[in-house]
């Protein structure tokens, strides 16, 4: 049953991948003056942006304690930092989504820079291009363990990044108001 759920938690962490793929596109359309796809998808998403940043960061809150405390994988230094900056995003972004209050999103995009520059430096660390420090090798046989390993490329420190990447995406897309009567309510 380990195994499966570390399958569906990978094939989630694809599809999120793909999706920040989609994401990161229409912004650099929209930097390039290409300005539709953007606006196709704020009308989409619009009121729904905190619920799609909850979704992820609940999602890999989950994942991270399904990995400590069911597959029983000891979390390492890194990890922890990841972890700091994940585990608040999943109850302020659930907070924020309630209410409908967006301009908290503006506040809540730290979280996930910090915790992708962790994820980013992790998977550096992982991979042999940075060597490991001393206090990695103290915790759960270091910062190199690479617990799983899907798809040829799919770790811990991957997943994070793309849920990172996501809730970067989603809290950006809910910092900024359309204009006055461009968009209809999602809730109306």
């Amino acid at each position: 049953m380990t195994h499966a759920f570390v399958v569906v938690l990978a094939v989630l962490g694809v599809v999120g991948q793909v999706l920040a793929v989609l994401l990161l596109v229409i912004g650099v359309l929209a930097v390039a003056g290409v300005r539709g796809p953007l606006e196709w998808l704020r009308e989409a998403l619009w009121g729904y942006e905190l619920w799609c940043a909850f979704v992820v960061t609940a999602i890999a809150t989950a994942g991270s304690l399904f990995f400590s405390e069911i597959a029983g994988y000891v979390p390492c230094e890194l990890c922890w930092y990841q972890r700091i900056c994940m585990y608040p995003l999943s109850i302020l972004t659930l907070f924020a989504a309630l209410t409908g209050d967006h301009r908290i999103a503006r506040y809540l995009l730290p979280f996930p820079v910090v915790g992708a520059g962790v994820s980013t430096y992790h998977l550096l660390v992982e991979n042999g291009v940075v060597e490991q420090q001393q206090a990695c090798l103290v915790t759960a046989g270091g910062c190199a363990t690479k617990w799983i390993n899907e798809f040829g490329y799919m770790t811990i420190p991957t997943l994070a990044l793309t849920g990172f990447a996501l809730a970067f995406a989603f809290l950006v897309l809910a910092s900024f108001e359309p204009e006055e009567g461009t968009l209809r309510p999602a809730h109306a």
